[in-house]
C-alpha cells in the first residue's frame, strides 16, 4: 500500500518536473562522423516554484449531547 502511494506521488512529481521547465536549442548539431563531430548544445531553465507552509487554526463547533444512560447503546465497535 505504502509503495503505490510512494509511486503515484512520485510519477506526479515527476511528470510536474518534466512539465515545468523551458528548454531552448542555442546550438544547431551535426550527425556525429568518424571524428567526434558536435552535439547540439540546451539552455535548461527549470520553473521557478515557490513552496510555503502556513499553520491556521480552525473553530470547530461544541457539539453537546444529553441522552438518558438507561437507552443509551454500548459501542461495541473496535478502532484501530
Amino acid at each position: 500500500m505504502k509503495t503505490r502511494l510512494f509511486s503515484a506521488v512520485f510519477a506526479t512529481m515527476l511528470a510536474f518536473g518534466l512539465g515545468a521547465c523551458t528548454v531552448d536549442q542555442t546550438d544547431e548539431g551535426e550527425a556525429p562522423t568518424v571524428d567526434p563531430g558536435e552535439l547540439p548544445g540546451y539552455d535548461v531553465e527549470p520553473a521557478d516554484i515557490d513552496v510555503d507552509w502556513d499553520t491556521t487554526t480552525v473553530r470547530t463547533p461544541d457539539i453537546d449531547i444529553n441522552q438518558d444512560p438507561d437507552t443509551a447503546r454500548v459501542d461495541t465497535t473496535t478502532s484501530r
